[in-house]
């Protein structure tokens, strides 16, 4: 198989863990994949309460790479504000609460369930 087939059909199957946690948690999925051109991707943008919170999907295998949660550098976090702040100017304006940057790491056991952790305000 394709490794870049595998690897967007692991990192949409992350997304929709990801989006039922979110969701399980009770916030509110407004928007999945939202694309900027090519400044880059929001993975989820969410609502919790009055926040507006844009939220990273790392998924990962179990074994070999990283932990998700070291995916979010600070030139990460930088784009993902910035990303936000794009986000917000093209749906009317910044909620009441303010904007939230959250990372929801998914990792896949060889065997098992998935291992899915939200970490909220990672920048």
């Amino acid at each position: 198989m394709n490794t870049d087939l595998a690897r967007g059909a692991l990192g949409r199957y992350g997304e929709e863990l990801a989006a039922r946690r979110l969701a399980d948690a009770g916030m509110t999925v407004l928007e999945r994949n939202w694309r900027c051109g090519r400044t880059g991707e929001i993975d989820i943008v969410a609502r919790d309460g009055e926040v507006l919170v844009v939220c990273e999907v790392k998924t990962r295998r179990d074994g070999g790479f990283q932990h998700p949660m070291a995916a979010v550098t600070p030139e990460k976090a930088e784009r993902l504000r910035g990303l936000a702040e794009r986000w917000i100017h093209a749906h009317g304006g910044a909620p009441p609460g303010g904007v939230r940057i959250d990372l929801v790491g998914v990792l896949l056991p060889r065997r098992g369930a998935a291992l899915v952790e939200h970490v909220r305000g990672v920048a």
